[in-house]
């Protein structure tokens, strides 16, 4: 299953960028955590998901350029949650 995903973002993503691009990256994602968090607490939803979403995408990425597979599990479990929730919310599907 590893292969599949690395295959998946050798595909998606470049395989090397430069090291300020990767700052850019986290930076961007570490305010998509904080504003994440922010919309929690003040229950914001659905945006919520909508600014988790590129979170984990951003990370999952990150994680593939240095080959650290725990960390990129752990977020492709969350992608795949929050897509399920965003396309409930698109669908209109009750829980």
């Amino acid at each position: 299953m590893d292969n599949f995903i690395n295959s998946f973002f050798g595909k998606l993503f470049p395989s090397a960028i430069s090291p300020k691009t990767e700052e850019l990256l986290k930076n961007i994602a570490l305010l998509l955590g904080i504003l994440s968090a922010i919309a929690i607490i003040f229950d914001l939803y659905p945006l919520t998901m909508f600014l988790s979403f590129p979170f984990c995408v951003i990370w999952i990425y990150c994680a593939w350029l240095h080959t650290e597979p725990q960390l990129k599990w752990v977020n492709l479990i969350f992608l795949l949650i929050y897509a399920f929730g965003i396309g409930r919310y698109f669908f209109g599907i009750d829980a």
